[in-house]
């Protein structure tokens, strides 16, 4: 009898050792995920474009005029909210063209007609810019309106001439 109790004893020991070696690496993991956790989420927000977009996340979706106060916050401001800084916007239409609108019409990616590739591009060109420019800035099949972007109608309609002209 003593040794059925030996032995219990011994496997209760050896158990409680595994299991509280276990337990220590299960706190030291969960102190480590912490710590990794709070430096990624420092260096996101030191980045501009993710303090941007936390901060058109967290803007109020509405502001409201209160009779007898200060309302001058509320002006309407002249330019969109989803505007483009004026550094990103191409000069040119082969700007716009190799910025954004290559990566799909090069390749021939989601349908997007090939440049140079007169049989797809001639159907499309006999419909009139017109045409071209309402599918450019509406979006057309998989093509996102604007190519993606929020550039200006000038540009869109550049970015149009320069590929109707890679493609006569």
């Amino acid at each position: 009898m003593s040794k059925v109790e030996t032995s219990d004893t011994h496997f209760l020991n050896s158990f409680s050792v595994i299991l509280g070696f276990l337990i220590f690496v299960a706190i030291c993991l969960f102190v480590y995920a912490r710590y990794l956790g709070r430096t990624q989420l420092e260096q996101q927000m030191t980045q501009q474009l993710q303090l941007r977009a936390v901060q058109q996340n967290v803007a109020p979706l509405a502001r409201v005029a209160i009779a007898g106060q200060d309302n001058s916050a509320l002006a309407v401001s002249t330019e969109p909210a989803n505007a483009a800084p004026a550094a990103d916007i191409p000069k040119t239409g082969k700007e716009a063209f190799e910025k954004v609108c290559t990566s799909c019409h090069t390749l021939g990616l989601n349908g997007a007609p090939k440049i140079g590739d007169h049989a797809a591009w001639g159907p499309r060109i006999a419909q009139g810019k017109a045409v071209l420019y309402q599918h450019a800035l509406n979006g057309k099949g998989n093509m996102p309106a604007r190519g993606g972007t929020n550039w200006p109608d000038a540009t869109i309609r550049a970015a149009v001439d320069y590929m109707v002209s890679l493609n006569k």
